[in-house]
């Protein structure tokens, strides 16, 4: 879930914090699970959730200064740029390729190969139709092919 939110996020700190107020939550609210099953899904969507809420508040509390770069943007900047250093890592290119994928279809890729989801529990994460989960993957490929076929790694 961490990685998740970190991938929705692209910041290590708000990633955390989201984690953390879904597991405080879920331990309060676990009762109304109907079905054990679901957990993992849920759980996931809940990260989302609060992930993206972060992001808003996060967007309309921030007064940036032009002459100025707060720490977390130099963080940011390092985990991008680090691309002559990850090459050693067989999974970086792919990683980078994955990366420069539009939002939708990054969390979809995300969720299906990385976190071994099903067509059904990224659906329910997403809250969108499976169908829509097929068609999004299938756009997915077909970009993150083009993208390692151009070396095309910017967004």
């Amino acid at each position: 879930m961490l990685r998740f939110a970190f991938k929705l996020s692209n910041d290590k700190e708000m990633a955390k914090d989201a984690c953390q107020d879904v597991w405080l939550k879920s331990a309060k609210t676990l009762y109304k699970l109907r079905d054990p099953r679901a957990f993992k899904s849920w759980m996931y969507r809940t990260v989302r959730w609060r992930t993206l809420d972060l992001l808003r508040r996060h967007k309309t509390q921030k007064t940036s200064l032009d002459n100025e770069v707060s720490q977390d943007e130099l963080e940011n900047f390092s985990i991008h740029t680090d691309f002559a250093a990850d090459i050693n890592n067989g999974n970086s290119i792919l990683n980078h390729g994955i990366s420069a994928l539009p939002p939708l279809e990054r969390q979809v890729i995300h969720l299906f190969y990385l976190d071994d989801m099903s067509v059904v529990e990224v659906s329910l994460i997403l809250e969108i139709p499976t169908g829509t989960v097929k068609s999004r993957l299938n756009r997915a490929r077909q970009l993150l092919k083009q993208k390692l076929e151009n070396n095309d790694y910017e967004h």
